[in-house]
């Protein structure tokens, strides 16, 4: 069965972007949302979704995809409301930041027909600010979008080819690997960026206070290090709740890092780290 009708759990910044960039890239069906009233007033008036509800199981009713984008805990709590009274054929997925509590989860609830229910998936895209009002139908334009399937999950038939199929209309880019693998690689490629930044920011304010004009001094290079620092606390308070084993050792061979940078500002290893650190530019690119 096509997908006449998508239902999206949350429609904040990703989900709000999902709907318009589906509607911009001509998606015929509808699509309906669920979250606050508020909320869901703004979503229609930006044209993302056709009509919507508070309620989940009111809102899942009659779709055959439900994509929850909410954030890492409460996916892991709508699953266990949601997930078992969907019929067979709907395919529910998520776009959490982190994959193997929600994967787990899944699989203890609904059990056996896991594989052919769930999907997990991450889309690598975002902005540090929150909300609807700043949702783009461009946002997931030459990101890469993350599945993490279960054993033995076809990718290629069905909704789940559909789905995909959609992914790439889009504009981004899909990469598998299993959740385990996503966790520790997120945390190191999103996570870490984050607390590094908010660390940052909270430390200059401590010295320099609220007010202090530090960004135009600090030109373009302080900028993109603050930047993402602004980014909603709510959002990463699961992540880091659901990934703390990673993000913690993440944090800590940086932090090992940076103690070896400063006890060697006046030696040669400190040339060394920057060697090893230009390392990285002379890594291969993915081609967009």
């Amino acid at each position: 069965m096509p997908i006449r009708q998508i239902t999206i759990i949350g429609t904040g910044l990703i989900g709000g972007s999902l709907a318009l960039a589906l509607r911009k890239k001509k998606f015929a069906g509808r699509i309906i949302g669920c979250d606050r009233e508020g909320t869901l007033e703004k979503a229609r008036m930006r044209g993302a979704i056709d009509a919507g509800s508070p309620n989940p199981g009111d809102a899942v009713r009659g779709s055959q995809l439900v994509v929850l984008a909410t954030p890492v805990l409460a996916i892991i709590d709508l699953i266990e409301r949601v997930g078992p009274a969907l019929p067979a054929k709907v395919l529910l997925t998520d776009v959490g930041s982190t994959k193997a509590a929600i994967v787990e989860r899944a699989v203890k609830v609904l059990g056996r027909n896991a594989g052919k229910k769930f999907l997990a998936g991450h889309p690598m895209a975002g902005k540090e600010m929150s909300g609807v009002d700043y949702a783009d139908a461009d946002l997931f334009h030459n990101a890469v979008w993350f599945l993490t399937p279960l054993p033995e999950q076809n990718l290629n038939e069905g909704l789940f080819a559909e789905f995909a199929g959609w992914i790439d209309q889009i504009g981004a880019h899909i990469a598998m690997l299993p959740a385990e693998d996503h966790d520790r690689l997120c945390a190191w490629i999103s996570h870490v960026p984050q607390m590094m930044s908010t660390a940052l920011a909270a430390a200059l304010v401590d010295e320099f206070g609220a007010e202090a004009p530090l960004l135009p001094a600090g030109g373009r290079a302080l900028q993109e290090m603050t930047r993402i620092s602004a980014s909603p606390y709510s959002m990463w308070r699961d992540i880091a709740i659901s990934n703390q084993k990673n993000l913690s050792n993440a944090l800590w061979k940086v932090e090992e890092r940076l103690a070896h940078i400063r006890e060697n500002l006046a030696t040669r290893q400190l040339a060394e780290e920057f060697e090893r650190a230009h390392e990285l530019k002379r890594m291969p690119r993915r081609s967009k």
